[in-house]
């Protein structure tokens, strides 16, 4: 049997305070105002189960684990202080993947010696209950990996972001679906070490097949969504190894990913079990359809200025176009020179602009934004129509007026932020070229009450900062 009641009861009580930690952390992140604290209550939370950990640490020396955290340490350092925040959502894709992997890389070490892990009964067999936690573990975990491996290919413009549409894929998914649950089972009753390389095998398999029809839209969704299979693997690996901080911590991440996962899809108009079933109702077009050619107005840095100077007030909405320009210093500036013009200035964020959950929020925090000025979508959507100037910077998809009309569209059905309501819409875009990254052209692009500013996002808003100057 299980070796957990062994634990001292400290160590439990440790990994109980952890695990409130985590608690308070999630809460506390679950707004900008008190991000601080939770990211604080998160660090405390992972100290006390590090130091547990090492204080009861029975398989590797002391030498061994910190040579490991120092590796390990040094590589997320340097990282962290080179990463661009516009590179944040594929920075998350691969770090899913590395948690991914090391659930695979723990299963198979309990797999290959499990007398280590105290996971054989008096036989010298692997027990039964281990044998379910091992293969959920190595399947996630392998899911996991292989997954984010494509996500951060298509996030960093290494394979397409269109869907890679398979012959019979839905068929071939849902069989080795099957196959990876038969396995298991089959698993449990006899430990031949073929059934568990192969459960590893077609976890990889289907990870990478889940993953690649999705197109470049669903990727906040994607994202979230292996956040949530990354914390079931570790939660897996937490049986395996009698560890209750793991076994709370990869629960937390992985109820809270779903749940955001369900929430992105909702707000994205998409079906979640669709998505995660791998891309059902993602169109071969998507990513790839062009630009429509039609008569719009065009304005400069100088009509933008005088159009926001005499407005009373100004929503401005941020999107992918200004985290990859990096305007949101910037954009911040103009805002404060509005401001002090006695302009009213908000900032209006769809909950899947960018290509992360919350990548408009980080940026704009990064930018010292103040916290009181950001509005969810259903906090702000109905002071459009009171707005003088929408201000609209990147942000193509959540903008698009077709997702309430045109019935044929790939986004029709989702919640867009109501810009075209505005007495002005300022449209900031690289060109006319181009569609977003559902694939689908904009008509608001062609109202009679859209300026489109065409240019580098960050230079549009600098050159419209001295103007108001």
């Amino acid at each position: 049997m299980h070796e957990a009641a062994a634990v001292p009861s400290w160590v439990l009580l440790a990994y109980l305070i952890s695990g409130v930690c985590f608690i308070l952390a999630l809460r506390g992140l679950s707004s900008p105002v008190s991000s601080q604290r939770g990211n604080r209550f998160g660090m405390l939370g992972m100290a006390i189960a590090v130091a547990t950990t090492l204080a009861t640490h029975e398989i590797a020396s002391l030498w061994e684990i910190g040579a490991a955290i120092l590796v390990g340490g040094g590589i997320g350092l340097l990282i962290a202080r080179r990463i661009q925040m516009t590179a944040m959502p594929q920075l998350v894709a691969a770090f899913h993947s590395l948690v991914g992997m090391a659930a695979v890389l723990v299963g198979a070490a309990a797999f290959l010696n499990p007398e280590a892990f105290g996971i054989v009964d008096a036989t010298g067999a692997i027990l039964q209950v281990s044998r379910v936690e091992m293969g959920l573990g190595v399947a996630i975990g392998a899911i996991t990996f292989s997954g984010s491996v494509i996500a951060y290919l298509k996030l960093n413009g290494n394979m397409s972001g269109a869907p890679i549409l398979l012959p019979l894929r839905h068929v071939i998914n849902l069989g080795t679906l099957i196959a990876i649950l038969g396995l298991i089972a089959y698993f449990t009753q006899d430990q031949a070490p073929w059934i568990f390389w192969t459960v590893v095998a077609l976890s990889f398999l289907i990870g990478f097949l889940l993953i690649i029809p999705i197109g470049g839209a669903d990727m906040p969704v994607v994202i979230s969504m292996l956040n949530s299979y990354s914390g079931w693997a570790a939660a897996a690996m937490g049986f395996t190894l009698h560890n209750s901080a793991m076994i709370i911590t990869g629960a937390l991440v992985g109820s809270s990913g779903a749940i955001l996962s369900y929430i992105m899809c909702r707000a994205m108009n998409r079906s979640f079990i669709s998505v995660i079933a791998g891309g059902f109702g993602a169109v071969a077009s998507s990513g790839t359809a062009e630009a429509i050619d039609r008569p719009y107005k065009r304005g400069s840095a100088e009509d933008a200025a005088f159009l926001m100077k005499q407005a009373d007030k100004v929503i401005i909405v941020p999107g992918y176009g200004m985290a990859v320009a990096q305007a949101q210093h910037a954009l911040r500036e103009m805002a404060d020179l509005l401001k002090k013009e006695g302009v009213e200035v908000d900032y209006a964020i769809h909950p899947v602009a960018g290509r992360m959950p919350g990548h408009m929020n980080v940026l704009l925090a990064e930018a010292n934004v103040p916290y009181d000025e950001v509005h969810e979508l259903e906090d702000i959507n109905s002071e459009f129509a009171q707005a003088d100037v929408a201000f609209v910077i990147g942000a193509n998809d959540v903008t698009n007026p077709a997702a309430k009309t045109d019935k044929g569209s790939p986004i029709y059905g989702m919640p867009v932020l109501d810009v075209e309501k505005a007495r002005t819409v300022l449209f900031v875009k690289r060109s006319m070229g181009g569609v977003g990254y559902a694939g689908v052209d904009n008509e608001l692009f062609y109202r009679d009450n859209t300026m489109m500013l065409l240019a580098d996002a960050k230079k549009m808003v600098e050159e419209i900062v001295k103007a108001l100057g």
